[in-house]
């Protein structure tokens, strides 16, 4: 086949523009872990300061009810815990990293639910997705016991389906939405500062955790 003059002018063009043009980023790969940690306005809270955090979903997660509402997951209604789906990039953090804070942040000690917060669906949890994220959530766990001197009752489960919960949970902690509470209507962002404070949260992880707590205000 003959190239004539303008083919070959053509065929220059397409090669000058496909190196001039710059190829498309690879996709970023994530990975994720699913906690539970009392209060999830908290937990997602908490995390959504980490480096290295691309995002943070609240839900439910550990029972067997598809699609459970809020006001049925407070009710002790559906075997589910509040829980909340990190989803992080493994090249600035990784997965024993976000447990270690995660451990730091809670009262792995108690059995009953999580500081002003009681019943089972407050209660701590890993779910671990495989056999390597299960090996560092022992670990984690056996670290935590070790720090604290006494065992803790975080439990490990394997992974479950996680249901994210109504849209207005997502975020609740930097929501500018109004919201009815005791004190009359609030924004939900200080509404959920004065829930946390009145909740004793951070000062029972200090407590515990001393300046090895990652989140809690002094």
């Amino acid at each position: 086949m003959s190239l004539t003059l303008p083919r070959i002018l053509s065929t220059l063009a397409a090669l000058v523009l496909a190196v001039a043009l710059p190829s498309a980023p690879a996709a970023q790969q994530t990975e994720s872990a699913l906690v539970a940690g009392g209060c999830f306005w908290c937990v997602e809270s908490d995390f959504r300061r980490v480096e290295g955090v691309v995002d943070v979903r609240v839900g439910f997660a550990g029972g067997e009810e598809v699609n459970p509402s809020y006001d049925d997951v407070v009710r002790g209604r559906t075997g589910h815990l509040e829980a909340a789906r990190i989803e992080f990039d493994p090249a600035q953090i990784s997965y024993d990293q976000i447990l270690h804070l995660f451990m730091r942040s809670i009262d792995p000690l108690d059995a009953g639910g999580q500081f002003c917060d009681r019943g089972r669906h407050y209660t701590t949890a890993i779910f671990a997705d495989g056999p390597a994220q299960r090996d560092s959530a022992e670990q984690a766990l056996r670290r935590a016991a070790a720090d604290l001197g006494q065992p803790v009752v975080t439990a490990l489960r394997d992974t479950m389906p996680f249901y994210e919960a109504e849209d207005y949970h997502q975020n609740y902690a930097n929501s500018t939405d109004l919201v009815m509470t005791r004190f009359g209507p609030r924004q939900m962002q200080n509404a959920y500062r004065l829930y946390r404070n009145s909740c004793g949260r951070d000062a029972r992880v200090l407590e515990l955790w001393g300046d090895d707590a990652p989140f809690a205000s002094k």
